[in-house]
């Protein structure tokens, strides 16, 4: 099996062009190599106070423009959460197909001095768990734990052994093409805001690609 891409984020420092660069530099990776395998996000630390000094509107879109693309890509992709995980860590802690807590964790949506952080982890919280089931976290900074997380369906599953974890998840999308499972994702995106008639044509042309392509009989 395929060693996973991997790349690693630390949330205790903002979102700067080094953290930037080493993520396009994985999604550069995953999108050079066609076919399955994963790409594990592994993702710890929480902001400081005064954490935003310095952080101007123009990096902040770079960064959530770069984190869309690892939402995007033509590979199944797995974050393992360890310890206090908020600001980038928690980012693209969310945007990740699969979501692993290990003991411990607390997801933390930082402050800024005055409230909140108001960016997208935000958004991909109320997605995943819904505005009512996540309100105190994004409202009043409170963490959610490991267990609630799960319970929320922020996280998939606490996991012990965060290599396992990422073994487990490479071989659940051992198999799998990359950019099929890039097609369903967005098909599932899609989901949760298309009606059924604007839906039906992406559906199908889906499964016009699936019914062309070649089935390869495993050896």
């Amino acid at each position: 099996m395929e060693e996973p891409l991997t790349v690693v984020i630390d949330g205790a420092q903002p979102p700067s062009a080094a953290t930037v660069h080493a993520v396009r530099t994985v999604c550069d990776q995953a999108e050079d190599r066609p076919g399955a395998g994963v790409v594990a996000v592994r993702v710890s630390g929480a902001p400081a106070a005064g954490w935003t000094d310095g952080l101007e509107v123009m990096g902040i879109n770079k960064w959530e423009r770069t984190l869309r693309r690892l939402e995007r890509l033509p590979r199944a992709t797995v974050a393992v959460a360890s310890g206090d995980c908020g600001g980038p860590a928690l980012d693209a802690f969310l945007t990740c197909d699969i979501r692993v807590v290990t003991p411990g964790t607390r997801l933390l949506v930082p402050g800024d001095g005055t409230a909140t952080w108001p960016g997208m982890a935000g958004y991909r919280l109320v997605q995943l768990a819904g505005a009512a089931r996540v309100r105190r976290a994004l409202l009043f900074g409170l963490p959610i734990e490991a267990p609630e997380a799960v319970a929320l369906g922020v996280a998939d599953e606490l996991a012990d052994d965060p290599a396992g974890a990422v073994a487990a998840a490479a071989a659940l999308a051992g198999g799998l093409t990359g950019k099929e499972v890039a097609i369903r994702r967005q098909l599932l995106f899609d989901a949760a805001t298309t009606s059924f008639e604007d839906a039906l044509g992406p559906h199908l042309a889906a499964c016009d690609r699936a019914l062309r392509t070649p089935v390869v009989e495993a050896s």
